[in-house]
């Protein structure tokens, strides 16, 4: 099953596939185009590599990924995936918590992983249902459709994530806003700005402010986040591309390279040459 809507006016694409060998994901290989990307494991327990990580892809699971994580799946048995373009998705004027930099893509710095019950399983299933009919249903005003159906999948699944990761009691609406655009903020600037300041100054908020709430989100500071992403970025670059250490250091924003292999080794405890080649010798 694989179905695609094409808008040759915005270049907006929009994917939907039934994933039932192994499949792969990657803006390093030269060939995937730019998506963002929701898969649902309707069937057994399975193994996702993100970034070459492994994690448990679990039964009735759903799992959002942005548009620059490499993934796979090794053996699926039975996930479907939704995958979108900013052109299809993010310019439409969407509120921002179910947008492209709404709660799913931005609410965390880690990757959610959204257990569906019973009743969101089937609710779910009536969902795909809809879905198939009209990716079948060729007509002017499909897109418009589909832009609908989802956004409410989206909402759906938001809904969903922020009653498994969010503790209203602590977290209001307005505190995970400042949350989420401090991880957006870090996702457009990490490379060039590594310290909280620069992030409570666009926030309007003082250090201790936001190291105050993200402790009531999570065990993570708001320095661990852009440490975080720093590696996310170190370790794709180490691994998918032929750049060498000193490379990166500098288009992470690090003036000195070997400040950067210090950095790097102190957090994955392995300098980025040995990682590399351990990298080299997987593949």
């Amino acid at each position: 099953m694989n179905y695609q809507n094409l808008n040759i006016h915005t270049n907006g694409e929009f994917r939907f596939s039934l994933i039932e060998k192994p499949f792969k994901y990657s803006l390093f290989n030269g060939k995937d185009k730019s998506f963002y990307s929701i898969a649902y494991n309707k069937g057994q327990a399975t193994t996702v590599l993100i970034d070459e990580v492994p994690y448990s892809f679990e039964e009735q699971m759903v799992l959002p990924l942005m548009a620059n994580q490499t993934f796979s799946f090794q053996n699926p048995q039975d996930v479907l995936i939704w995958q979108f373009n900013r052109e299809f998705y993010c310019i439409s004027n969407h509120d921002a918590e179910v947008g492209c930099v709404g709660f799913l893509f931005h609410g965390s710095s880690g990757t959610p992983f959204v257990q569906l019950n019973e009743e969101e399983r089937l609710k779910l299933a009536r969902m795909i249902e809809v879905f198939k009919d009209e990716f079948e249903t060729r007509d002017n005003i499909q897109t418009e459709m589909l832009l609908s159906l989802l956004k409410r999948l989206i909402i759906f699944v938001t809904r969903i994530a922020k009653i498994q990761f969010i503790d209203s009691s602590k977290i209001d609406d307005v505190r995970l806003y400042t949350i989420r655009h401090y991880n957006l903020l870090v996702e457009i600037h990490f490379r060039t700005h590594h310290d909280v300041g620069f992030y409570a100054n666009e926030l309007n908020k003082s250090p201790k402010t936001l190291s105050n709430l993200f402790s009531l989100y999570n065990h993570k500071s708001p320095q661990q986040v852009i440490h975080e992403r720093l590696i996310v970025e170190a370790r794709r670059l180490l691994y998918y591309t032929d750049k060498s250490v000193k490379e990166i250091a500098y288009e992470l924003g690090f003036e000195d390279a070997a400040y950067f292999s210090n950095f790097f080794k102190k957090n994955m405890r392995v300098s980025p040459s040995d990682f590399k080649r351990n990298a080299m010798m997987a593949v």
